[in-house]
Protein backbone atom coordinates (compact mmCIF):
# COMPACT_ATOMS: atom_id res chain seq x y z
CA UNK A 1 0.00 0.00 0.00
CA UNK A 2 1.17 3.19 -0.86
CA UNK A 3 1.39 6.18 1.59
CA UNK A 4 0.13 9.87 0.63
CA UNK A 5 2.46 12.33 1.41
CA UNK A 6 0.76 13.41 4.44
CA UNK A 7 0.75 10.34 6.03
CA UNK A 8 4.97 10.07 5.65
CA UNK A 9 5.08 13.48 7.08
CA UNK A 10 2.81 12.52 10.14
CA UNK A 11 5.60 9.40 10.29
CA UNK A 12 8.40 11.38 10.53
CA UNK A 13 6.73 14.17 12.55
CA UNK A 14 6.28 11.36 15.42
CA UNK A 15 10.03 11.58 16.85
CA UNK A 16 11.07 14.88 15.46
CA UNK A 17 8.33 16.40 17.89
CA UNK A 18 9.10 14.29 20.34
CA UNK A 19 12.02 15.42 20.75
CA UNK A 20 11.37 19.60 19.88
CA UNK A 21 9.22 18.39 22.91
CA UNK A 22 11.58 17.48 25.16
CA UNK A 23 14.16 20.41 23.99
CA UNK A 24 11.61 23.34 24.53
CA UNK A 25 10.60 22.12 27.85
CA UNK A 26 13.45 23.76 29.77
CA UNK A 27 12.29 27.50 28.01
CA UNK A 28 8.99 27.52 30.36
CA UNK A 29 11.32 27.40 33.86
CA UNK A 30 11.43 30.69 33.99
CA UNK A 31 7.97 31.06 34.70
CA UNK A 32 7.19 27.88 36.39
CA UNK A 33 8.96 26.55 39.35
CA UNK A 34 10.29 23.57 38.11
CA UNK A 35 9.96 21.10 34.58
CA UNK A 36 10.24 17.60 35.66
CA UNK A 37 11.02 15.01 34.09
CA UNK A 38 7.55 13.28 33.53
CA UNK A 39 6.17 16.94 31.95
CA UNK A 40 8.82 17.03 29.90
CA UNK A 41 8.19 13.59 28.81
CA UNK A 42 4.23 15.03 28.35
CA UNK A 43 5.14 17.90 26.36
CA UNK A 44 7.13 15.95 24.25
CA UNK A 45 4.08 13.73 23.21
CA UNK A 46 2.07 16.26 23.28
CA UNK A 47 4.12 18.65 20.99
CA UNK A 48 4.61 15.13 18.66
CA UNK A 49 0.71 14.61 18.52
CA UNK A 50 -0.21 17.87 17.50
CA UNK A 51 2.75 18.01 14.63
CA UNK A 52 1.84 14.65 13.66
CA UNK A 53 -1.54 15.73 12.73
CA UNK A 54 -0.83 19.16 11.26
CA UNK A 55 1.74 17.24 9.25
CA UNK A 56 -0.86 14.35 8.18
CA UNK A 57 -3.14 17.26 7.06
CA UNK A 58 -1.01 19.47 5.43
CA UNK A 59 1.28 17.12 3.91
CA UNK A 60 4.26 18.86 2.36
CA UNK A 61 2.38 21.72 1.16
CA UNK A 62 4.30 24.97 1.59
CA UNK A 63 2.30 26.31 4.63
CA UNK A 64 3.75 23.61 6.91
CA UNK A 65 6.56 24.91 8.62
CA UNK A 66 4.41 28.16 9.79
CA UNK A 67 2.15 25.06 11.49
CA UNK A 68 4.55 23.35 13.16
CA UNK A 69 6.07 26.28 14.18
CA UNK A 70 2.47 27.44 15.72
CA UNK A 71 2.27 23.51 17.18
CA UNK A 72 5.54 23.69 18.91
CA UNK A 73 5.36 27.39 20.50
CA UNK A 74 1.73 26.73 21.44
CA UNK A 75 2.32 23.49 23.14
CA UNK A 76 4.56 25.68 25.41
CA UNK A 77 2.15 28.37 26.01
CA UNK A 78 -0.33 26.23 26.72
CA UNK A 79 1.87 24.42 28.75
CA UNK A 80 3.03 27.61 31.36
CA UNK A 81 -0.65 29.17 31.29
CA UNK A 82 -1.85 25.43 32.75
CA UNK A 83 0.71 25.77 35.53
CA UNK A 84 1.01 29.55 36.15
CA UNK A 85 -2.03 30.91 34.48
CA UNK A 86 0.30 33.18 31.96
CA UNK A 87 1.11 33.35 28.75
CA UNK A 88 4.97 34.80 28.61
CA UNK A 89 5.43 37.92 26.06
CA UNK A 90 8.59 35.66 25.97
CA UNK A 91 7.27 33.82 23.21
CA UNK A 92 3.81 35.76 21.95
CA UNK A 93 5.46 38.51 20.95
CA UNK A 94 7.93 37.16 18.71
CA UNK A 95 5.39 34.35 17.06
CA UNK A 96 3.70 37.64 14.88
CA UNK A 97 7.16 37.94 13.65
CA UNK A 98 7.50 34.35 13.00
CA UNK A 99 4.48 33.34 11.81
CA UNK A 100 4.24 36.42 9.32
CA UNK A 101 7.64 35.73 8.26
CA UNK A 102 6.47 31.87 7.65
CA UNK A 103 3.36 32.58 5.91
CA UNK A 104 4.70 35.26 3.95
CA UNK A 105 7.72 32.59 2.82
CA UNK A 106 4.65 30.62 1.87
CA UNK A 107 2.44 32.48 0.12
CA UNK A 108 3.91 32.37 -3.56
CA UNK A 109 3.78 28.19 -3.41
CA UNK A 110 0.29 28.44 -2.75
CA UNK A 111 -2.59 28.54 -4.76
CA UNK A 112 -3.81 32.22 -3.88
CA UNK A 113 -0.83 32.64 -1.47
CA UNK A 114 -1.12 36.33 -1.55
CA UNK A 115 -4.78 36.49 -1.08
CA UNK A 116 -4.07 33.90 1.80
CA UNK A 117 -1.68 36.59 3.12
CA UNK A 118 -3.96 39.22 3.01
CA UNK A 119 -6.70 37.29 4.53
CA UNK A 120 -4.41 36.45 7.44
CA UNK A 121 -3.44 40.05 8.45
CA UNK A 122 -7.08 40.97 8.13
CA UNK A 123 -7.84 37.81 10.88
CA UNK A 124 -5.16 39.07 12.91
CA UNK A 125 -6.42 42.35 13.20
CA UNK A 126 -9.95 41.82 13.43
CA UNK A 127 -9.25 38.83 16.01
CA UNK A 128 -7.01 40.83 17.90
CA UNK A 129 -9.67 43.70 18.45
CA UNK A 130 -11.84 41.11 19.31
CA UNK A 131 -10.13 40.26 22.39
CA UNK A 132 -8.87 43.73 23.46
CA UNK A 133 -12.58 44.60 23.53
CA UNK A 134 -14.20 41.75 25.33
CA UNK A 135 -10.63 43.05 27.84
CA UNK A 136 -12.48 46.38 27.99
CA UNK A 137 -15.67 45.30 28.69
CA UNK A 138 -15.27 41.97 30.56
CA UNK A 139 -12.19 42.57 32.34
CA UNK A 140 -12.18 39.43 34.39
CA UNK A 141 -13.17 37.36 31.13
CA UNK A 142 -9.63 37.13 30.03
CA UNK A 143 -6.39 38.61 30.39
CA UNK A 144 -3.64 40.74 28.57
CA UNK A 145 -1.97 37.28 27.89
CA UNK A 146 -5.25 36.48 26.05
CA UNK A 147 -5.17 39.31 24.05
CA UNK A 148 -1.86 39.18 22.55
CA UNK A 149 -1.90 35.68 21.58
CA UNK A 150 -5.41 36.10 19.64
CA UNK A 151 -3.70 38.11 17.04
CA UNK A 152 -1.27 35.09 16.29
CA UNK A 153 -4.11 32.48 15.97
CA UNK A 154 -6.04 35.36 14.25
CA UNK A 155 -3.05 35.07 11.45
CA UNK A 156 -3.56 31.13 10.75
CA UNK A 157 -7.44 31.13 11.25
CA UNK A 158 -7.40 34.05 8.62
CA UNK A 159 -5.22 32.17 6.25
CA UNK A 160 -7.65 29.56 6.07
CA UNK A 161 -10.46 31.69 5.26
CA UNK A 162 -13.45 33.31 6.85
CA UNK A 163 -15.03 29.30 7.59
CA UNK A 164 -11.73 28.98 9.60
CA UNK A 165 -11.94 31.82 11.40
CA UNK A 166 -15.84 31.79 12.75
CA UNK A 167 -14.77 28.30 13.45
CA UNK A 168 -12.12 28.67 15.29
CA UNK A 169 -13.28 31.41 17.42
CA UNK A 170 -16.95 29.13 18.05
CA UNK A 171 -14.65 26.23 18.94
CA UNK A 172 -12.76 28.47 21.53
CA UNK A 173 -15.40 29.57 22.96
CA UNK A 174 -17.28 26.63 23.35
CA UNK A 175 -14.17 24.78 24.92
CA UNK A 176 -13.71 27.66 27.49
CA UNK A 177 -17.57 27.56 28.59
CA UNK A 178 -17.15 23.64 28.58
CA UNK A 179 -14.27 24.19 30.82
CA UNK A 180 -15.83 26.82 32.89
CA UNK A 181 -18.82 24.52 33.35
CA UNK A 182 -16.31 21.59 34.58
CA UNK A 183 -14.63 24.14 37.06
CA UNK A 184 -17.41 24.87 38.61
CA UNK A 185 -18.67 21.21 39.66
CA UNK A 186 -15.28 20.59 40.60
CA UNK A 187 -14.24 23.45 43.16
CA UNK A 188 -18.00 24.91 43.52
CA UNK A 189 -17.35 28.33 43.10
CA UNK A 190 -18.27 30.20 40.46
CA UNK A 191 -15.74 33.13 40.98
CA UNK A 192 -12.65 30.09 40.26
CA UNK A 193 -10.79 31.10 37.38
CA UNK A 194 -8.90 29.06 34.69
CA UNK A 195 -6.48 29.31 32.09
CA UNK A 196 -8.01 30.19 29.00
CA UNK A 197 -5.07 30.39 26.68
CA UNK A 198 -5.40 26.19 26.13
CA UNK A 199 -9.03 26.43 24.95
CA UNK A 200 -7.98 29.34 22.28
CA UNK A 201 -5.36 27.27 21.39
CA UNK A 202 -7.17 24.03 21.06
CA UNK A 203 -10.13 26.32 19.02
CA UNK A 204 -7.52 27.38 16.32
CA UNK A 205 -6.54 23.70 16.02
CA UNK A 206 -9.64 22.51 15.33
CA UNK A 207 -10.17 25.49 12.81
CA UNK A 208 -7.31 24.95 11.10
CA UNK A 209 -7.60 20.77 10.93
CA UNK A 210 -11.12 21.18 9.82
CA UNK A 211 -9.58 23.46 6.45
CA UNK A 212 -6.20 22.58 6.02
CA UNK A 213 -5.96 20.47 3.16
CA UNK A 214 -2.72 18.83 1.28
Amino acid sequence: MRLSSGSMVALLLVPVGFVVGLLSAPLARPFVDEVPRRRRAAMGLVTAGVCTLLGWRVGLEPVLPALLYLGVVGTLLGFVDVQVRRLPDRFTLPSYGVAAALLAAAAPFEDDGFARFRHALLGMAVLLALYFAQALLVPSGIGLGDVKLSGVLGLYLGWFGLDAWVLGLLATYLLGGLTAVAVLIVRRDRKAEFPFGPCMLAGTAIGVLAFATG
